[in-house]
């Protein structure tokens, strides 16, 4: 069964970086769009970058220019990169994958266009 765990949050100060992983199994990273969305607190879950089986990527304004996502298939791992951190990049992070769309991203970061989600991991930056 797929199967997406998250990993690597945890709390930094503004400026600092994190680097986020999301190990799949039950699915081929390289086969399918997979993407990261987060959830800060009290406020509803947004997309912040997904990328596509054939590594094309796309990502939320908020986060272009800090943030890079990348994943490798050998590994069946996805990847975050997040630099600058900002006090508004708390929230709870997960990953996601679409195995209904055929590699290709939707390119909306829309919850909907997902279908198996991991359970999160938590980054917290300090001002």
């Amino acid at each position: 069964q797929v199967q997406l765990v998250e990993s690597g949050g945890g709390s930094v100060p503004a400026g600092g970086s994190l680097r986020l992983s999301c190990k799949a199994s039950g699915f081929s990273t390289s086969n399918y769009c997979v993407a990261w969305f987060r959830q800060p607190p009290g406020q509803e879950r947004e997309g912040v970058a997904d990328i596509d089986s054939v590594g094309d990527s796309t990502y939320a304004d908020s986060v272009k220019g800090r943030f890079t996502i990348s994943k490798d298939n050998a590994r069946n791992t996805l990847y975050l990169q997040m630099n600058n951190l900002k006090p508004e990049d708390t929230a709870m992070y997960y990953c996601a994958t679409d195995t209904t769309g055929g590699g290709s991203c939707w390119g909306g970061l829309r919850e909907y266009e997902f279908n198996y989600w991991g359970q999160g991991t938590q980054v917290t930056v300090s001002s």
